[in-house]
């Protein structure tokens, strides 16, 4: 299927400590959950068929995030997103099966008091980032593929490159493997409108039960220069997917600084910010 036909799903929390250095853990305050680990919700960031609604506008790019006319406070969300097969039963999503696993860069406005989390995610074309190699992905169980991945995520400006998110081992990820997929299955079929969650059975229904989904399945927590840096036009942001058994953390760097990625064992995403 073409990425305009799937629908575009995050993840909010699954990382720990990346929601309280975005300055968004008061938004979930009244969030219940069972466990302390647990993700808090997931949202929309694209919806095909959703007529007169913003989630409707395709926000992927690859090469560049398109800076908002309202943004000052734009921040990259270094994440892995998986490329899953969605099936049904009836109306209810019966399973999720991920096919393939790619560099995301789920880039974000701070809004401080933003009604619901897509409000902070879709602000129109080249909103997001997603590397055009993806990654297949056998299975999603313990020892996968992905489990040997590490996610690294840089600033490129006047000329110099920061590293901005902590270098993070996917199974880092405080859900994972059939724990995650079971428990996005679950909001995918109950999560209502509440607070600043949104009613996924709706939008699926909207969506026209689209076959496939883009999950992003969570950002992970910044290094100071990261938390304390928003992007501005001329910048270039950088996520990178890596295995860790072929690459060094340090080795991804260079690469980042010089441009030239390698290509056995990497999606990357890079994008120049661009004013509108």
């Amino acid at each position: 299927m073409k990425l305009t036909d799937m629908i575009g799903l995050g993840i909010a929390g699954n990382f720990a400590g990346h929601l309280e250095q975005a300055g968004e853990a008061s938004d979930f305050v009244n969030v219940k959950v069972k466990d302390p680990a647990e993700p808090k919700a997931i949202f929309p960031f694209y919806v095909p068929n959703r007529e007169n609604s913003f989630l409707n506008v395709f926000p992927i790019a690859h090469d560049r995030i398109c800076y908002p006319d309202s943004g000052d406070n734009l921040q990259i969300e270094p994440e892995v997103a998986l490329i899953c097969d969605i099936v049904y039963e009836g109306s209810k999503v019966k399973a999720l099966v991920p096919r393939e696993f790619a560099a995301f860069n789920d880039c974000s406005i701070r809004r401080p008091g933003a009604r619901k989390i897509s409000e902070k995610k879709n602000w129109g074309p080249a909103s997001k980032g997603l590397a055009t190699t993806r990654l297949a992905l056998t299975s999603f169980t313990a020892g996968c593929e992905l489990d040997h991945y590490h996610i690294a995520s840089f600033l490129l400006r006047d000329g110099q490159c920061h590293a901005y998110g902590m270098d993070s081992p996917a199974v880092e990820y405080s859900y994972f493997h059939e724990k995650l997929l079971n428990w996005v299955v679950d909001k995918m079929n109950h999560q209502q409108d509440d607070g600043p969650a949104e009613d996924i059975p709706a939008l699926l229904q909207a969506a026209r039960y689209p076959q496939q989904a883009i999950v992003g399945i969570g950002a992970t927590r910044y290094l100071p220069f990261g938390e304390q840096t928003f992007l501005q036009p001329g910048d270039e942001s950088i996520v990178a997917v890596y295995d860790s058994r072929l690459y060094a953390a340090d080795a991804i760097r260079g690469m980042a600084e010089s441009g030239e990625f390698a290509e056995p064992g990497i999606s990357v995403v890079r994008q120049k910010v661009t004013a509108n």
